[in-house]
Formats: structure tokens, sequence, C-alpha cells
């Protein structure tokens, strides 16, 4: 199968802020177990600002946008550079993917960023993709990388998109309440729109909003969509070996 695996900030960061390289390992190891099983894998990865903001200390104002620049364009290096070390005692070699929102319009640029992963996946290299933040600002942004998976999940014609995140899956109140029942799967058509509160995620731009509507867009679309915990040790492999047991959501996806 083909897998895009999106994880979200808040599993790659501390409370703190900075980024938990012991939990990246951890899904590097989990990562490099999906492709010894023969699965192909693109990594949608978060974390470039917060490994940024744990780099450089300013000692004066920046607005939003000067923030998200700097920030990212020092802890991009640092992400991949980490991911490079981590993967390299697999014998897995990496290539990082930069994008923007206007690249997923038809066109030259489309074709061209499909064409670069295909050749990538053909020749062995994991794909680790994230926004260009450097230059995507307000409207050119995507609205998180939970969109942005979704569209490289469609590109890619991905069997599976799994969306780690900080909780188990989409709950029937919120997580915190012990009334509240996890969702475990749901039908093409089926509206959980009650259950989702908007809200944005500690560290990053996501929630289980935007987590929903990328499902559901998806789920139309014929992709298998999982939301899960990122946290859980070895989540990915026991999705695969053991998904009865393992708490998730997961969102059917409607005949191709």
């Amino acid at each position: 199968m083909r897998l895009v695996i999106k994880v979200g900030s808040n599993v790659l960061t501390r409370a703190d802020g900075k980024v938990d390289v012991t939990r990246m390992s951890a899904l590097v190891d989990q990562l490099a177990w999906l492709r010894q099983q023969g699965e192909e894998v693109i990594l949608v990865s978060s974390g470039a600002v917060a490994c940024g903001r744990s780099e450089l200390r300013v000692n004066h104002a920046l607005d939003t946008v000067e923030q998200r620049q700097l920030f990212s364009a020092i802890g991009q290096v640092k992400l991949v550079g980490l991911y490079y070390d981590l993967f390299r005692e697999f014998g897995i070699h990496v290539g990082q993917v930069l994008t923007m929102k206007e690249n997923f319009q038809s066109g030259e640029q489309y074709e061209n960023q499909r064409a670069c992963m295909r050749v990538m996946l053909e020749n062995g290299v994991l794909p680790i993709v994230n926004e260009n933040d450097t230059v995507c600002v307000t409207e050119l942004m995507f609205t998180d990388n939970d969109e942005l998976s979704g569209l490289i999940a469609q590109m890619m014609e991905a069997d599976t998109l799994i969306l780690l995140s900080n909780i188990d899956g989409v709950y029937t109140g919120p997580p915190s309440d012990p009334r509240s029942e996890l969702i475990r799967s749901v039908a093409p058509g089926e509206d959980l729109s009650s259950y989702i509160v908007a809200e944005k995620s500690a560290f990053g731009r996501g929630g289980m909003h935007s987590k929903y509507t990328t499902a559901t867009r998806l789920q139309a679309a014929g992709v298998r969509v999982i939301i899960a915990n990122g946290e859980r040790d070895n989540i990915l492999p026991d999705l695969i070996t053991r998904p009865a047991e393992t708490p998730h959501t997961e969102f059917i996806p409607k005949s191709r």
C-alpha cells in the first residue's frame, strides 16, 4: 500500500514548545518498520517553526508573519537534519519537498511536483513534505498540514492517510469527559459535525475540525483516513497488525 502519514506539531512538540527528539526517533522507528513490511510511505511533518523557535532567541519585536518566516527558515533545516540522521540508521534515504498551495492547481507545477515524488518513491526515497512557510503567508497558506496531507494523498493516489494527533480520534464529547465515547468507524456520508469543536491545537494551526474536514473529503474521493494518537507507543505498527485493539477513528472510503 501507499501510505501518507501526517505528524502534527502537538505530537512532535514537548510541553515547553521544543521539539521532542525522543518521540521523533520513536516515530522514525515505526516508519522504518512500515517500509520493511513493503509499504510505500510519504511523511507530511509539522515542527519546523518549533525547531526554529528553540534555536534562536530574538531580542526585538517581530510580527506574526516575520516570526513564522524566520523560525521556519531556521527550523526546517534542523527538522530535516534530524530526520536525515534518524532514518540513516535504517539505511533509508529521505528527500525534502517544500510546497505551496498554488502547486496543487492543475498545470505544470502540479505535474512537476507529482513526478518528483513518484521518482523518489520509485527509487526508495522517503519524501518528507511540509509547507514552504518562508513564502506562504496569509492567503497563500494552506489551512494547516491536515489540508496539505489530504492534497498529497489525492495527488499521489494513496490508499490510506493517517493523521497522527495527540488524541485517539473523534469522540462523542470532550475527550477529557469519561462519558465521551471514541467513534471507531465512520461510514461514507455519516455526519459527525455535531461532535466536532472548532478549536486550534496548542502548537499548530490545525485541530479536530480540520482533520474531520480533510477526512470526509478524502473519504468521498475513495481514500481511507485514520485519525490516531501519535503519542501512543508503537501506534503505526499497532494500526496495521492489531487494529481492533488499537484506539482510532477510521473513515471508511467510498468505493472508487
